[in-house]
């Protein structure tokens, strides 16, 4: 939430792209390209699910609105058929497609991930952990990813780092810390 402006920094700086963002207004900052699905979802429930996505549209050409909103319903189909229907009355994986949905509305060249998987049916983890991969892979969006799940993270993971205590306890590729012991025996065995 901090990089998208709030709150603001207490100290140090955030760069995108070689420009420091860290005094920008949250607006500037999504319009330069950064979208964040915040943890805990997020979306608007009294809204439908179409209304949902036009709200991330708001700051992306309005002339890509179709093809946005085509693109988002091929990653989650289950969208389009739920199109009319109020966010607040879907399942809570539907509720975290719909967020990941909408910060793709805004063309983002930056997708801000807190914790996708908080809470859902592992199929549905499954689910949108691909999806990730695809958003990643195929339409050449990066994706700053904050997630528990170890094991999905770390599979996915160009580049990881493992938080204690607020500070960066171990770095390196995603591969290189799926098979750290430490790692594993923290976080991918169970605590044992």
């Amino acid at each position: 939430m901090t990089i998208c402006g709030q709150p603001r920094a207490a100290r140090g700086s955030i760069c995108f792209e070689g420009t420091d963002i860290t005094r920008w207004p949250t607006h500037t900052i999504t319009a330069a390209g950064i979208a964040q699905s915040p943890e805990g979802r997020r979306i608007f429930p009294r809204m439908s699910v179409l209304e949902n996505l036009l709200m991330g549209a708001t700051v992306a050409p309005p002339e890509h609105l179709n093809d946005d909103l085509e693109r988002v319903y091929t990653l989650f189909p289950i969208l389009k058929e739920r199109s009319t229907q109020r966010g607040g009355t879907l399942s809570g994986g539907e509720q975290q497609m719909l967020a990941i949905g909408r910060a793709l509305m805004s063309r983002p060249r930056l997708l801000l991930l807190d914790e996708p998987s908080l809470g859902l049916a592992p199929l549905v983890v499954k689910h949108i952990f691909r999806t990730i991969e695809e958003i990643n892979r195929e339409q050449k969006v990066t994706v700053f990813l904050v997630e528990q799940n170890a094991f999905h993270a770390l599979r996915l993971a160009h580049r990881a780092y493992v938080m204690v205590n607020g500070k960066v306890g171990l770095s390196g590729t995603g591969q290189e810390l799926l098979s750290n012991p430490e790692i594993r025996a923290a976080y991918l065995e169970g605590g044992h």
